[in-house]
């Protein structure tokens, strides 16, 4: 058997040292740049990676980052979200060689203990921070325990990370545009968790699209991003004495269910009910009727994440992320609104 190439066979084959070949693969100044490509050729033509032991012993680093995720493990299993991301992400760590370490943890816990785990145990170099909380206490412990973080969602204002993220306010408000355009007027919402940065701007961006509309404020329901929640929901609007002609989901999660109890109790979906999601999941358009919904680019978010999160523990010059701008999806779960409701107006609802 031919013998594994070594460092050492790279170095000669390029005519370098062996440092300048390490430097080359950890990315590190002081060689020329035409050098660095010549020493990645000759070490692709020979078939040479470096062991990720000896780079991370090299560079005194785990090599890994982390991402603690506080949700009951069923809620995560079934939310398409977090395969997205995380594809997006690891698309970026295998070619760095790095690692991905994710953590389960309780929900009352927020993951403070696993992060100072992190932390003393040095089992990564940095964590990507998810589901932002309001006054989320996170950010300022990773600062306390020197643990590198990039925040996925809005900017916190905090100025501890920076923060990879795209604005959800336009792509709900453009669903209630189209359902307003649509004759709608008595317009629910069935949001996220309030504690939640993206269940709280979901929810205020609806309200403020009704407001801007001249229309009352709808009926809201609380939920937790679930399909099950998504059915209880749905079933409480439903029940109600006037109850609404378009529902605007926070997740396609929960809009799959919704339209799933819909259909099941004999409601005609969009003849009587506009249904509409947010996310536009794969299995958004093969529905029955297909979902309208917001598509957003969650790969490329994963990637912009990863990216600034090497870039921070590096100490590279910041990449500015490139994200792709929410957009509406237009499919048959909306339609006009029925004819035989009454109107609603800027008058508050008893």
């Amino acid at each position: 058997m031919t013998p594994r190439p070594t460092i050492n066979d790279v170095a000669r084959k390029a005519g370098v040292s062996k440092g300048a070949v390490s430097f080359a693969f950890n990315d590190r100044p002081g060689i020329a740049p035409e050098t660095r490509e010549r020493i990645l050729e000759t070490a692709r033509a020979m078939g040479w990676t470096p062991s990720s032991r000896a780079r991370a012993l090299s560079v005194s680093r785990a090599l890994a980052v982390g991402m603690v995720i506080a949700r009951p493990p069923e809620t995560l299993r079934a939310d398409p979200f977090f395969p997205s991301f995380i594809a997006g992400v690891e698309s970026v760590l295998a070619e760095s060689g790095y690692a991905l370490l994710l953590q389960l943890v309780p929900e009352d816990d927020e993951g403070h203990a696993s992060y100072r785990r992190l932390a003393e145990q040095g089992r990564v170099d940095g964590v990507l921070l998810t589901d932002l909380h309001v006054d989320d206490t996170r950010p300022a412990l990773l600062a306390e325990v020197d643990l590198p973080a990039v925040v996925v969602g809005p900017d916190l204002g905090e100025g501890l990370w920076p923060a990879v993220g795209v604005d959800d306010g336009p792509g709900i408000a453009a669903v209630v545009e189209h359902l307003v355009s649509l004759g709608h007027t008595h317009i629910a919402h069935v949001g996220g968790p309030a504690v939640m940065v993206h269940g709280r701007s979901r929810r205020d961006a609806w309200a403020a699209a009704l407001a801007d509309a001249g229309l009352a404020p709808g009926p809201f329901v609380e939920s937790d991003f679930s399909a099950e929640g998504g059915a209880a929901a749905t079933t409480s609007l439903l029940d109600l004495a006037e109850p609404p002609t378009a529902v605007v989901y926070a997740n396609d999660l929960m809009a799959m269910a919704g339209l799933a109890v819909a259909v099941a109790r004999g409601i005609d979906v969009p003849g009587r009910l506009s249904i509409a999601g947010y996310d536009d999941t794969e299995l958004a358009a093969y529905l029955q009727p297909p979902l309208t919904t917001v598509t957003t680019d969650v790969t490329g978010w994963g990637r912009a994440a990863a990216t600034r999160l090497l870039d921070l523990v590096e100490q590279r010059r910041p990449t500015e992320p490139v994200l792709s701008t929410p957009r509406l999806v237009v499919r048959g779960s909306t339609g006009p609104a029925p004819h035989d409701v009454p109107d609603s107006s800027t008058k508050e609802r008893p």
